[in-house]
């Protein structure tokens, strides 16, 4: 059942994202790779502006498009037909013209003016071996330099929902914008919605997230490892029964295991969909954020919207990189009546 009460009923856009503006370079390759490159398969690792530069000239062909876990998720919307806006930073030099040029080709509003001095636009080189697994080497550069004077608020305070990335909070001046951004859009009478991004993020800033956790965010995303991360157990039901009751809404991704959708004392346990060959998991918790926020801000039920986001999952998983390759509400229409 759709309930399109729950937001402003004013707002011109859908969904808002406040991320790191990353251009992603996919590139296939095999294990012998990374092994000359001493980097350890499935990880992420921050490099600096030398080692990304080596490593790209090192790489095979790639391919190259906007990325970032807010970004993906902004783009996953877009073309689900939801209306969108990101806000990051990039430099005005060639990756920062890709990355501004691919996210508005998609139909995202993209107004962050471009840095004329300081870091180069931030890359990550996704290094994609046979058997699917993902291998992350990440330059942040330009997009940790956001600013609170970066921000459109009349675009913050014109959405359904604030979509904010965890990875935010490592820069003290992201993190200013951030909290700016979340009350403009609250005043507004929006919602906050806020992904935990990564473990090691989890790690890094566990007081604050559980800070905003308890009454700042309507919505939040996670996997698995982050959530238990966030409340320090291995033990995932108690995980989940911590942070029952202290968002609206919970979505925790667990792989092949589907994912939980929780809000008061209901859950929803949402089964995975087996589209074909598994071939890249690059994007899969982007893409569920964003079928999952997509259905959430057209008033469906949690339910639809957990399934939704599992659809869109399970669809990016099945080709390189964190755009569709088909029409996403083609597949919308052919498995969720």
């Amino acid at each position: 059942m759709a309930d399109s009460s729950r937001f402003q009923p004013n707002a011109s856009l859908d969904v808002v994202g406040i991320g790191n503006a990353i251009v992603d370079v996919l590139v296939q390759t095999k294990d012998s790779f990374l092994s000359e490159h001493d980097l350890q398969k499935g990880g992420m690792c921050l490099i600096d502006e030398q080692q990304a530069e080596a490593l790209y000239q090192s790489s095979g062909p790639g391919l190259e498009t906007s990325g970032g876990s807010v970004a993906n998720t902004m783009v996953g919307i877009a073309q689900l037909g939801g209306r969108t806006g990101f806000i990051g930073r990039v430099r005005d030099d060639q990756l920062g013209s890709i990355f501004s040029h691919d996210i508005r080709a998609v139909g995202t509003r993209f107004e962050t003016p471009s840095a004329t001095t300081g870091a180069t636009t931030a890359r990550c080189l996704i290094y994609v071996t046979p058997d699917a697994e993902r291998t992350m080497c990440t330059f942040l550069g330009a997009s940790t330099q956001l600013e609170p004077e970066d921000l459109d608020l009349s675009m913050v305070k014109q959405t359904k929902v604030l979509y904010l990335e965890g990875y935010l909070w490592d820069s003290p001046a992201a993190k200013r914008a951030f909290i700016a951004a979340a009350e403009a859009c609250r005043a507004a009478g929006g919602k906050v919605a806020l992904s935990l991004s990564d473990g090691f993020c989890v790690d890094r800033h566990r007081e604050s997230f559980l800070e905003l956790v308890n009454g700042h965010v309507d919505v939040l995303f996670a996997n698995e490892v982050e959530i238990k991360a966030l409340y320090q157990t291995e033990d995932f039901d108690i995980a989940i029964e911590k942070v029952r009751g202290c968002c609206s809404v919970t979505a925790v991704t667990r792989g092949s295991d589907g994912s939980v959708v929780l809000s008061g004392d209901q859950r929803w346990e949402i089964g995975i969909y087996g589209l074909g060959e598994l071939v890249d998991t690059t994007g899969a918790g982007d893409l569920y954020a964003g079928g999952f926020l997509h259905a959430f801000t057209q008033g469906h039920s949690l339910e639809r919207c957990g399934q939704l986001g599992a659809l869109c999952a399970g669809q990016i998983v099945t080709q390189l990189g964190a755009r569709s390759q088909v029409s996403l509400p083609e597949l919308m229409r052919e498995h969720l009546n």
